[in-house]
């Protein structure tokens, strides 16, 4: 296989943290939050960050990482296609959610058995994690990733996918939903998803600073390995806040960042808190939206409903609307549950300090 092409961009200097704001108690709990990340308690945290009315209220790094770094996102990117998404459907590149899947992709026309199911695939049932491929890689199921990384062309791979269930029926988080949605962009807009998303978020944003992973056919990866600053990722979160608006300009429409970042789907017996094994919370159940997360993070003394986008590892964007914070979070703690001490970290320190 031909070697992965990288694509690298650079970025002007980060946010200044604007700690005038924060009285005493809260700089109290967020020194407690560092003291906290920097403990044996929680391990392989490389950066917090905070806004608070889209300003930064907190950015601290740790382990070796600083502003400066990259950080691969995992797939908390997904997140972002799920934005792609619903500014190519602004623009009139696609019609809407509910456009065929694969009347996008003419060259494939028969399908019999199950691949039959094929014909009724939506983007709606890509974004949801309802496609029906037979790849489930949120339990330890059939992971369809690493044969997808291995193959020249991941788009293609995604297609060819063989049918387990009929789209719309069952939630089964994959990779490939979002790869297909990588082709589909490109498709409609006549250029590269590496161009569409500059051209449309990143440079509106002013995101410069990042790494595309890009397969031997060209496309780039939607599902994951984008590498991007802490500080980045922030701004993503803020967009989502600011419903879609970026310093009084509109990014995405608000209708989009409402029914992307509506969760109608639960995931079935799981929970992001109660992986934390956080002391002081009392787990609920997690749902899911277009590559959008809720959970309602809730303890004794106050609750809120949280929409994040998660990668592995412990890479989070968290949006608490109400409070007007976002909070990001990039870690090492791959194939961990140690990742999910992000969860603890909010209730215990994060969230307090902005209720006050």
């Amino acid at each position: 296989m031909k070697k992965l092409i990288l694509v690298l961009f650079f970025l002007p200097a980060a946010l200044q943290v604007n700690s005038q704001s924060l009285n005493t108690q809260q700089r109290v709990l967020l020194d407690s939050l560092t003291g906290a990340a920097t403990s044996t308690a929680y391990s392989d945290i490389h950066s917090i960050l905070i806004s608070k009315n889209g300003k930064l209220a907190y950015a601290k790094y740790f382990n070796g990482w600083s502003k400066d770094s990259i950080h691969d996102s995992r797939s908390a990117f997904k997140s972002i296609t799920s934005i792609l998404a619903g500014i190519a459907i602004d623009k009139g590149f696609i019609k809407d959610v509910n456009q065929r899947v694969y009347s996008f992709f003419p060259e494939y026309r028969n399908f019999s058995g199950n691949h039959a199911w094929k014909k009724e695939m939506t983007i709606d049932h890509l974004l949801r994690m309802k496609a029906g491929f037979d790849c489930e890689e949120f339990n330890d199921g059939k992971d369809c990733e690493t044969d997808m990384m291995a193959s020249k062309d991941w788009v293609r791979f995604s297609l060819n996918l063989p049918m387990k269930d009929r789209p719309g029926s069952v939630w089964a988080y994959n990779s490939s939903a979002p790869m297909i949605m990588s082709g589909i962009i490109s498709r409609t807009a006549g250029m590269s998803v590496m161009d569409f998303a500059k051209k449309y978020l990143f440079e509106p944003l002013g995101i410069t600073h990042y790494r595309w992973t890009v397969d031997p056919a060209g496309h780039g990866m939607t599902a994951g390995s984008f590498y991007i600053q802490p500080s980045d990722m922030l701004r993503i979160g803020e967009l989502i806040l600011q419903k879609g608006m970026w310093k009084g300009k509109r990014i995405v429409s608000a209708d989009w960042i409402a029914k992307s970042t509506s969760t109608p789907v639960p995931i079935q017996d799981f929970s992001f808190m109660k992986f934390s094994r956080s002391a002081v919370a009392i787990p609920q159940p997690s749902f899911y939206g277009y590559y959008w997360y809720k959970e309602e993070f809730r303890t004794k003394n106050f609750h809120e409903d949280v929409i994040f986008a998660s990668g592995n590892g412990g890479q989070y964007i968290m949006i608490v609307e109400r409070l007007g914070i976002v909070v990001a979070f990039m870690q090492g703690n791959y194939s961990s549950w140690k990742a999910k001490k992000a969860f603890d970290l909010m209730v215990r320190y994060i969230i307090p300090a902005f209720e006050l």
